[in-house]
């Protein structure tokens, strides 16, 4: 009569005599194991036929095969780890970040400095005083009618300042993080052209009478920017999930929490804003993978490029 199939995880074991495997096959006294190599090791030697019993031995585990196939058991293991040595590789060192949080913070004040710029009657380019929301909002239908600058300028602008701290205390902690990965003008112009490109679909697909404000929509970019990052950075990790499901987390959070605060604020343009971060944030990250940071001459050329974007679209509004 054939003998029963033998369970690696049976409670006993069935031959007479065994003896545990040491965790360095080339040592004859036992050494534990850990739980991980234990599973890893029963199902190798599962997959070969050779009979095995785990055992708990204090804080570890012992690997119990009989005594006649201990040596076979050895070299399959051996084979084993030859085989898989260096797998799963290591993931990549951490990218060092740029201690350039004083530039983010000035620009986060001047920001802040704008709106409150934006209360005062002032007499500028012919309008007196300068309607800074109606030339500058999110205006869906003069946006399609050729209004290009609107979709930079409504970033610039606020509802209240309870929608500004909002963007600043919460977009901020991103943005500098951002920032600090990629340096400040990579950082920031690929903030721009997120929050230009959600304004941009979101008018498309708006009624032509909705209008918006806000920089929260090249905020969510930043979001998306950096899920896209960790993505394709730690795209070799056996679970890449762990290193962008907390961004994605973070920009469900800010969608619950800004995006649908105020008449001013605009859900679809928060939504797109991250949207569009993602693909930005995959060039980004294979770019630097090939040519590296950029050299401080073209970083400063990039951040001069965002200010002179943004400085242009307000100059076309005001003409």
């Amino acid at each position: 009569m054939p003998e029963p199939p033998i369970d690696i995880l049976s409670p006993e074991p069935i031959h007479e005599e065994w003896r545990p495997l040491s965790s360095r096959l080339d040592a004859t006294k036992a050494i534990t194991l850990s739980k991980r190599q234990m599973r890893s090791w029963s199902l190798v030697l599962a997959a070969r036929h050779i009979p095995c019993h785990p055992e708990r031995r204090g804080f570890g585990w012992q690997l119990l095969v009989p005594a006649n196939m201990l040596a076979l058991a050895a070299k399959e293991l051996r084979q084993y780890e030859s085989e898989n040595h260096g797998w799963p590789p290591p993931p990549p060192q951490e990218t060092p970040l740029v201690d350039n949080r004083a530039t983010t913070l000035w620009i986060l004040i001047a920001i802040g400095v704008f709106y409150n710029l934006t209360l005062r009657d002032i007499n500028l380019a012919g309008h007196y005083p300068v309607n800074w929301y109606e030339l500058g909002n999110a205006h869906a239908g003069k946006i399609m009618d050729g209004q290009w600058w609107r979709l930079i300028t409504a970033l610039t602008l606020h509802a209240d300042w309870q929608h500004l701290l909002g963007n600043l205390v919460i977009g901020g902690v991103f943005v500098s993080r951002l920032c600090r990965d990629l340096r400040s003008g990579p950082g920031w112009l690929l903030l721009l052209a997120a929050g230009t490109f959600g304004n941009l679909i979101n008018a498309w697909l708006q009624n032509p009478a909705h209008r918006a404000v806000g920089a929260s929509t090249a905020i969510f970019g930043a979001v998306g920017i950096l899920a896209a990052i960790s993505m394709v950075r730690y795209r070799q990790n056996l679970r890449p999930r762990r290193r962008w499901t907390l961004p994605v987390a973070a920009a469900l959070g800010l969608l619950a929490m800004l995006g649908v605060g105020g008449e001013n604020t605009d859900l679809g343009a928060h939504l797109f804003g991250f949207l569009f971060g993602l693909p930005l944030g995959f060039g980004a990250e294979l770019a630097i993978e090939r040519y590296g940071r950029p050299h401080w001459k073209v970083n400063t050329l990039m951040a001069m490029t965002s200010i002179a974007i943004v400085i242009g679209a307000w100059w076309a509004a005001l003409s």
